[in-house]
């Protein structure tokens, strides 16, 4: 039985979630560069230029209260409200200044320099999809920026946009080549997007700067087995298995290429292995449970699959397992439990419900039966439909 996509998600674990990869790229995102100093166009009057004074000092707290006293005398002035922006924004205090950059900009939508600070402020409370508005209207003003272009694509990126961040993270990367955080995001972007070829080249890369990778060459692999070039991918796997330090979940990702091209003896190892070092890997647990049952050793199967259904509910594979050996046991009620569970994980794989229907038959309800097994040949029946749609529109039309 081959896994869906959704469980394809948590079969390899990215060496760094999206959020610790965006968190270590600030790191050369500097923020105070960023800030327009919007206050230096005012003229010297009183409060503002003691508010100036009290920022040069590093004293935000105190710039931040006359910067505030400025705006309640002056509920107009722009320019008072996106100074105040950027005093908040050193403090730290995001949503604040988010604030007051939108109001400076409901009061003057050209004001230079507010929409990149508002994008940043955005970004850096972890907004990204909001961050990407004004973060597009600091690029359109200006095409050069190559700070309003890197957060735009980590942006899109940390917003799931996969297939818009690859596009201004390719510009960025080319810019800033040596920066390997950079083309971390980029081929992550390009793996998400079923993009697999672009995120071959930058795993290359990376590689070649950094041989002992074992995150590179776990993404590397990910994106060779996306390819179909699986016994390669194996290849990229094992060196991960072999770099110091490992990759925490590298024996499970070479055990899964092994069980997907049926060298089960294989896969049982690395399972085993990255029980070993992590004995509550449910995934491992419930891969473990497929091959044994696979091998009709169901006591042992059940075991592990109960083991990884106990500590998570959604390892569709194990509840589908669950079901088949289940109703060898002839225990009906536990099964139809099982397979209802494996459905609701994913309605669209048929075999959950080829099981459920010979599940109804043995318990003679054979109405119920019968809608399951409708419900499997619709299902193969888009599926072919999907594949004839594909290879038509891939066959050039003859010329007329």
């Amino acid at each position: 039985m081959t896994p869906t996509d959704q469980e394809r998600k948590g079969i390899f674990v990215f060496f760094a979630s999206a959020v610790l990869t965006i968190v270590r790229i600030l790191a050369w995102v500097s923020l105070a560069a960023s800030l327009i100093p919007l206050f230096a166009v005012f003229s010297l009057a009183q409060t503002p230029a003691d508010a100036i004074a009290l920022e040069q000092q590093g004293k935000l707290p105190e710039a931040e209260q006359a910067w505030k006293q400025v705006v309640e005398r002056n509920p107009r002035d722009a320019r008072a409200f996106a100074s105040l922006g950027v005093v908040l924004s050193k403090e730290q205090k995001y949503p604040e200044a988010a604030a007051a950059y939108r109001k400076a900009l409901a009061l003057d939508p050209k004001l230079p320099g507010v929409q990149l600070n508002l994008g940043l402020a955005e970004f850096k409370r972890g907004r990204f999809q909001p961050a990407i508005a004004p973060l597009s209207a600091a690029l359109a003003a200006d095409p050069a920026s190559s700070q309003a272009r890197t957060l735009l694509g980590l942006s899109y990126y940390g917003a799931k946009r996969f297939t818009e961040a690859i596009k201004y993270l390719e510009l960025a990367s080319k810019a800033d080549p040596g920066n390997t955080e950079l083309h971390h995001v980029l081929a992550q972007s390009c793996l998400s997007a079923k993009n697999y070829d672009c995120a071959l080249v930058e795993f290359r890369q990376i590689v070649q700067q950094n041989p002992e990778s074992a995150a590179a060459h776990i993404l590397m692999g990910e994106a060779l087995d996306g390819l179909g070039r699986t016994p390669e991918a194996i290849t990229e796997f094992q060196a991960a298995a072999r770099a110091t330090p490992p990759d925490p979940n590298a024996h499970f990702g070479l055990g899964y290429l092994y069980w997907k091209s049926h060298q089960y003896d294989e896969a049982r190892r690395e399972f085993q292995a990255q029980l070993s070092a992590d004995p509550g890997h449910a995934v491992s647990l419930a891969y473990l449970g497929d091959i044994e049952w696979r091998s009709n050793n169901l006591q042992d199967a059940l075991a592990f699959l109960q083991k990884a259904v106990a500590l998570r509910t959604d390892i569709r594979i194990a509840y589908v397992d669950l079901g088949a050996i289940l109703t060898e046991k002839k225990r009906y009620p536990e099964a139809l439990a099982a397979l209802r569970h494996a459905v609701k994980l994913d309605a669209t794989q048929p075999d959950a419900h080829y099981r459920l229907g010979r599940v109804y038959q043995s318990m003679g309800n054979m109405q119920e039966a019968q809608k399951e097994f409708a419900r499997v040949r619709q299902l193969h029946q888009k599926a072919e439909e999907d594949i004839a749609s594909k290879m038509s529109a891939a066959t050039p039309q003859a010329a007329q």
